[in-house]
């Protein structure tokens, strides 16, 4: 009987541990997810940010991606091809577009772009 007892207790503490273990899990999932959101928008920013300084850069958006590619997988590894390196661009300029056309900033000037 005793011994039965300490098994379901066993069974009640395991179960509640696991439910703590699952909990943390998720919740570093989505940190991470997070963090990489965050690079991923920032990194788009800064591309956007040096194609917008000086006109010509953004004609040459195709090779200045190319070689951007280049040297961060060097530095970095996988992750960083030139259509990854897009998406980041995109993602920073779909968030942009996404703030303009709030209602915060909607106005009948800027209406056409949203």
């Amino acid at each position: 009987m005793a011994n039965e007892l300490d098994n379901a207790n066993i069974r009640t503490i395991v179960k509640e541990i696991k439910t703590v273990l699952e909990e943390a899990r998720s919740n570093v999932a989505k940190q991470v997810n997070n963090e990489l959101l965050n690079s991923y928008w920032n990194i788009g920013r800064i591309i956007v940010e040096y194609e917008q300084t000086v006109p010509e850069r953004a004609d040459y958006g195709k090779q200045t991606l190319k070689e951007l590619s280049k040297a961060l997988t060097n530095e970095f590894g996988k992750g960083f091809s030139r259509s990854n390196l897009q998406n980041m661009r995109a993602l920073y300029w779909s968030s942009f577009f996404a703030t303009l056309c709030s209602k915060k900033y909607l106005t009948k000037s800027n209406f056409h772009w949203c």
